[in-house]
């Protein structure tokens, strides 16, 4: 009788990330993502003549006067203080809103805790567009509307859902006896939330800031609807009123777009390594 031997099933290579084919795979992301951001900027420096005539072509010669007419225009000063009010108090008012629910959803027992997280992770599933129309009548009824407020408050509450999510089980993270000392020290639980968790909290703060800054940056649907006057539009705003006013300018479109987008890209770059260790801490929570 002769002894047969079965075949071995072939074991998977593991994943790691010094494969060529992943730093491919993420170059080419890298890519999509990136091409069209630096088309509009360099697209700024032409003009609209060699658009039309070479569309994907570089800068040349370069034409500084596009930028030039766009940062003279005294409504591109005021859409840009609108733009950057409106952002300021919306992440003002998430991160303060947010990390106090979070702490208190993270740090305390009480009957319904989960059920209320529940409900705030539900609010994520709501698409903003759909409460628009509403939304806009009870701003109206409250005297809110072509407010600075009248922007500001939505913004908040959409954003709030994501940034307990995220803050949540970075609060949680942190040891019970971490809060024991700070008691044996003296420190109540609101000394505890202000002298320690805050301080060792930054990671989370910043990525929950820098996701409302910028989503209320390019808040464009909410602002339309509620600021009727043109002295309060924000940039997204303006983007739009400044291409029906020169649909033939297109490098000058360009132009006003990579501005306009241009504090946003800045905010988020400056706080990226912020971000990763936010999140990575809101994953190992």
């Amino acid at each position: 009788m002769v002894a047969t031997t079965l075949p071995q099933p072939r074991r998977r290579r593991p994943f790691s990330w010094g494969n060529p084919l992943t730093y491919v795979l993420a170059l080419a992301v890298a890519a999509v993502s990136f091409a069209p951001v630096i088309y509009v900027i360099l697209g700024g420096f032409r003009t609209t003549g060699q658009l039309a005539a070479d569309p994907a072509g570089l800068p040349d010669p370069w034409v500084w006067h596009t930028y030039a007419n766009v940062v003279t225009q005294s409504k591109f000063w005021s859409e840009l203080f609108n733009s950057t009010l409106i952002a300021v108090g919306t992440t003002l008012g998430v991160v303060v809103m947010g990390v106090c629910a979070a702490f208190v959803l993270s740090r305390y027992q009480f009957r319904g805790r989960e059920a209320l997280y529940t409900y705030f992770t539900v609010g994520l599933l709501f698409p903003a567009a759909a409460g628009i129309l509403p939304l806009y009548l009870l701003l109206r009824d409250l005297d809110l509307a072509n407010t600075y407020l009248g922007v500001i408050i939505p913004q908040v509450a959409f954003q709030l859902p994501i940034t307990i999510v995220i803050l949540r089980p970075f609060l949680a993270a942190f040891p019970a006896e971490l809060e024991d000392a700070a008691a044996i020290d003296g420190a109540d639980r609101l000394g505890f939330f202000w002298r320690i968790l805050l301080p060792l909290s930054r990671p989370a703060l910043v990525t929950v800031a820098v996701l409302a800054f910028v989503a209320s940056w390019n808040s464009f649907l909410l602002p339309l609807l509620v600021l009727q006057n043109e002295g309060l539009h924000t940039l997204p705003l303006g983007v739009q009123n400044f291409s029906a006013e020169h649909s033939q300018d297109t490098a000058g479109i360009l132009a006003f777009t990579s501005l306009a987008m241009m504090p946003a890209l800045l905010f988020f770059s400056l706080a990226e390594r912020q971000i990763v260790g936010g999140l990575q801490g809101a994953v190992k929570g």
